[in-house]
């Protein structure tokens, strides 16, 4: 099951379940049955009758198209990991260098932006680069959960844009204030419900720059697997529902490293994952600060 939290009318968020309607994205509305897609995912019960109205759409549903998105979710903590695809390692490694821990950041809340809002280029940065990922939504309360039962608190899974502003991240050995501009965390388009995919590490990540593939990797070559990563953080912080991991991002590919530069006004990147979807961001230009 697909779940987006979509506008109704005056703006209030609403869950919703997208179903294919003869070719068409169309948008059931959930709001009948709960207050968000959280609360979908938290409660086995919830998320029973929101399948059964999901596979049973009325007639006049509207066209996802035709709707206005906000994130899926909206997390109360948003984590991140660094080098976890093989291959993708710090600029003073070895190629094959392997972390022996999970390297764990956060974004601030500040950062989460819709499937579909525009995100400003800072004017203060220079090197506004992205990251496309996978990212995990917690289901239900994790605290030192054990390993063999890991994937279970993992409720469903989306796309997350990790964009970073790599000359504020160099500015220090914390990367934060380069990961934690306005914006920089655009999340969707919706949570696929993790029953809906088979074996998570054996997922195909692409990343397209203007209609250019720059990233193209399976989470089968990831350093630390989706459960482990679950396991191993929950062991410092409890986790609550609607929180995300964002599992990290592969290697741009070595034409694309070559032909690098910063990110541009106009510029649009596409992260899209088969089964998962695919997440557009357009970036925009801010204002140079007077």
């Amino acid at each position: 099951m697909r779940l987006v939290t979509w506008l109704g009318p005056g703006g209030a968020e609403r869950p919703g379940a997208v179903v294919d309607v003869d070719g068409t994205d169309r948008v059931v509305d959930l709001a009948p049955v709960a207050g968000s897609v959280v609360e979908v995912l938290a409660d086995p019960a919830l998320t029973a009758v929101a399948r059964a109205r999901a596979e049973a759409p009325a007639a006049g549903l509207p066209a996802l198209d035709d709707v206005e998105l906000a994130p899926p979710v909206r997390p109360g903590t948003i984590l991140c990991l660094g080098y976890n695809y093989a291959g993708h390692v710090a600029a003073s490694a070895a190629p094959d260098d392997v972390p022996e821990y999970p390297n764990v950041f956060v974004k601030t809340p500040n950062t989460l932006a819709g499937p579909r809002d525009d995100v400003a280029l800072p004017a203060v940065s220079q090197h506004t680069d992205y990251e496309g990922e996978i990212a995990l939504v917690i289901g239900r309360r994790a605290r030192n959960v054990p390993l063999a039962e890991a994937a279970g608190y993992i409720a469903g899974y989306t796309l997350l844009n990790d964009v970073s502003s790599r000359d504020w991240q160099d500015r220090s050995s914390q990367w934060e204030l380069g990961k934690c501009f306005d914006g920089f965390a655009p999340l969707g388009p919706w949570v696929t419900t993790a029953d809906a995919v088979p074996d998570p590490q054996d997922l195909l990540v692409e990343v397209v720059r203007d209609g250019v593939v720059t990233v193209s990797q399976s989470t089968e070559t990831t350093v630390f697997p989706m459960a482990f990563v679950v396991h191993y953080v929950s062991q410092v912080l409890t986790l609550e529902p609607g929180d995300v991991i964002s599992t990290g991002t592969p290697q741009k590919l070595p034409e694309a490293l070559a032909a690098h530069r910063p990110l541009a006004h106009g510029d649009t990147v596409t992260v899209r994952v088969a089964g998962l979807g695919e997440l557009t961001t357009r970036f925009v230009q801010e204002a140079a600060q007077r």
